[in-house]
């Protein structure tokens, strides 16, 4: 399974504008969990998802929230 790694860049696109484009940097990690960095510096946890990541085999987080369309940020 491909994990996110502290210190690396993710980048990840809107469903509905393509040019759309958020990026954040992991600031570390747990088990269940990502701490996150956005563009203006602002840190957040997400927790991992474990249904979506077996699905593809790629750790996936929804660092803006559970919503219909809603961006997936995945290693």
């Amino acid at each position: 399974m491909k994990k996110f790694e502290a210190g690396k860049t993710y980048s990840m696109r809107s469903a509905c504008d393509h040019e759309c484009v958020w990026t954040y940097t992991v600031k570390s990690r747990t088990v269940s969990t990502v701490t996150l960095i956005d563009e203006k510096g602002k840190e957040l946890r997400c927790r991992i998802s474990k249904a979506l990541s077996e699905m593809d085999g790629r750790e996936t987080v929804k660092p803006l929230g559970s919503y219909s369309m809603n961006p997936l940020l995945r290693a």
